[in-house]
């Protein structure tokens, strides 16, 4: 399935110095994932730090936004 990133999902991975790989592997991969309304919450263990990344599923994954977990 494709994945989007919106606008707001690509500032906060430039500015939180957050790969698009990282992310596309989390949301194909997760360690662990939540379904929340029609919001998925996938987490990821990547480079010795944990990412968080929110999205949803429609014709395509739209990225809405991640961060690191602390």
């Amino acid at each position: 399935m494709e994945i989007m990133f919106t606008l707001h999902a690509r500032q906060r991975m430039m500015r939180r110095k957050i790969l698009s790989v990282w992310v596309e592997e989390a949301v194909r991969s997760p360690d662990s994932i939540r379904h929340i309304g029609n919001k998925y919450y996938a987490t990821k263990r990547l480079n010795g730090a944990e990412i968080k990344v929110v999205f949803v599923k429609e014709k395509f994954i739209k990225i809405i936004t991640t961060f690191y977990v602390k």
